[in-house]
């Protein structure tokens, strides 16, 4: 009968499963008494109750970052960036947008550090159900500890949000 392998015998196996982590998720107020995974900020355009489902993929020095969406405003369109601090009760709470090379001018403006090769962008586009998908691959791995958030920002809406406004908010283990 042939002995079992050893627990350092499939150590050195080669790994099938690419490192990702996944988040499900579903909006609530940030009243900061129960921990809560996603919050919305401005329940009219990220109404409670709505979900999401985050995935992140690093593979080879890349990171791919995919965000579905249920729920939230029709027809509207949400700017996502990725935030150096998780979600709190307050939408500055999560920090300014990660960068894999931060600008040493704070907050950042300067377009050679502002832009989608060094922070992580994803635009999600609602249909009339509210739900949209999007995903975004930028070529560097997230620096451990560096970032703690996907924050919605407001987009272009006709309703006096700024695209600037965060309106909602999920906690990722990047």
């Amino acid at each position: 009968m042939p002995a079992a392998p050893t627990l350092a015998a499939l150590a050195l196996l080669p790994a099938t499963v690419l490192p990702c982590t996944t988040v499900e998720a579903t909006f609530d107020r940030p009243d900061g008494i129960a921990p809560v995974t996603a919050v919305s900020f401005v329940p009219e355009a990220v109404p409670y109750g709505a979900t999401a489902r985050v995935v992140v993929e690093r593979a080879g020095g890349t990171t791919t970052v995919s965000m579905e969406v249920d729920g939230l405003t029709p027809d509207h369109t949400y700017p996502v960036h990725a935030h150096v601090r998780g979600c709190g009760t307050a939408p500055g709470d999560s920090g300014p947008h990660y960068q894999d090379v931060p600008d040493p001018v704070q907050p950042s403006t300067d377009p050679g550090y502002a832009n989608d090769h060094n922070e992580l962008w994803l635009t999600l586009r609602t249909d009339s159900l509210g739900r949209a998908a999007a995903h975004s691959t930028v070529a560097w791995e997230f620096r451990p500890g560096g970032a703690g958030a996907l924050v919605l920002h407001a987009g272009e809406d006709g309703q006096g949000h700024s695209l600037a406004q965060r309106v909602g908010c999920v906690n990722v283990d990047f």
